[in-house]
């Protein structure tokens, strides 16, 4: 939760910024321009079906070096491990475990403010239009159905947004919430845009104070949830324009960009030119990170990487920058046309 002092810092100066970053922002999202790892593939198969059975993974084999390499950074031995990409220029894809459901925490955050933003092209509000932060009030977890709140400083949306995708605030993210309809109204948005294994059940205050109930290293919880390849599945329609204009995806890809929570995520090990747009997210024993890079030759990579378990915070955000450079790297030498393979 943000303090009154560092509202005030930000207040007037962070909305004159976001309207120049806005303008500069909209062109950017327009078109940008091994052998021994066999066996870390049965350790990661044998150590999920310990966890969950025969429940269906993805995918069960590998057809490249590049998926193999991912598939034994992914290792689920210390917990599961979720990652989906494609080359939004080529098609090429590849995930581990990536139809599981894992835990979005705030990289839901993507799909509210595109819900948001899709009222903002129908004229239901705009992007100056004001709202108040809700702020969580103390309460014991479970002892309501929806934790409390009470209202703060109004703000214009473009700043809700920014303070949401940027810094993650939460009262952000419930005021915006809360205008589009709540969990539903976004749920909804998913589902009209042909997204699958995607849900939003609780509002951020709700689900931070109830936060701790399940371990996601060895439970699957489907609320709040989301697979990997749904998420890369919203990155991608997202960057292509499928749902929302030009200037609207250009506030969210423009937050993404200015993002400064997850530095030792997907940005820790990539190289300046990059160009990482990214969100991420935290919960109880669980860390994450979605977005996209840029090879050199101006080809956008949709990555999500879902880390549970692993040890500690800081293990789990080294997985996840391990597996972001391993994905750089290998598209990065990958052919930029590229054949999808048949058992796909």
């Amino acid at each position: 939760m943000l303090s009154k002092g560092v509202m005030k810092q930000i207040r007037r100066p962070l909305f004159n910024r976001l309207i120049g970053a806005l303008a500069l922002s909209i062109a950017l999202v327009l078109p940008l321009g091994p052998a021994a790892q066999a066996n870390d593939i049965s350790d990661i198969e044998r150590s999920f079906d310990r966890a969950f059975g025969t429940q269906s993974r993805a995918p069960r084999t590998y057809d490249t070096p590049l998926e193999a390499q991912i598939a034994s950074l992914a290792n689920a031995a210390k917990g599961r491990i979720g990652v989906a990409a494609v080359d939004l220029s080529s098609g090429r894809a590849l995930d581990v475990l990536g139809s599981q459901a894992f835990p979005m925490a705030s990289t839901s955050k993507i799909a509210i403010a595109a819900t948001f933003l899709e009222g903002v092209e129908k004229g239901r509000w705009s992007l100056t239009s004001e709202f108040p932060l809700l702020i969580s009030i103390k309460s014991k977890p479970f002892s309501t159905l929806r934790a409390p709140v009470r209202r703060g400083e109004y703000l214009p949306a473009i700043e809700l947004i920014e303070l949401m995708l940027t810094r993650s605030s939460n009262p952000a993210t419930d005021a915006l919430l809360a205008v589009v309809g709540g969990p539903r109204a976004v749920n909804d948005w998913v589902r009209r845009a042909g997204i699958t294994d995607f849900r939003i059940d609780r509002d951020i205050a709700t689900l931070v104070r109830d936060d701790g109930a399940v371990d996601p290293a060895t439970t699957i919880d489907q609320r709040d949830s989301a697979t990997p390849l749904a998420m890369v599945q919203l990155l991608s329609g997202l960057y292509r324009g499928d749902w929302l204009n030009s200037g609207s995806r250009a506030v969210i890809f423009g937050a993404m960009q200015r993002c400064i929570t997850g530095k030792r995520r997907i940005p820790a090990l990539l190289p300046e030119a990059a160009q990482v747009a990214h969100k991420t997210g935290s919960l109880h024993n669980t860390s994450s990170d979605v977005g996209f890079f840029k090879t050199p030759d101006g080809r956008a990579v949709a990555i999500a990487i879902y880390v549970t378990g692993q040890g500690g915070k800081r293990a789990r955000e080294a997985r996840i920058a391990s597996i972001a450079r391993a994905l750089y790297d290998g598209y990065l030498t990958a052919p930029r046309r590229y054949r999808a393979s048949a058992s796909r």
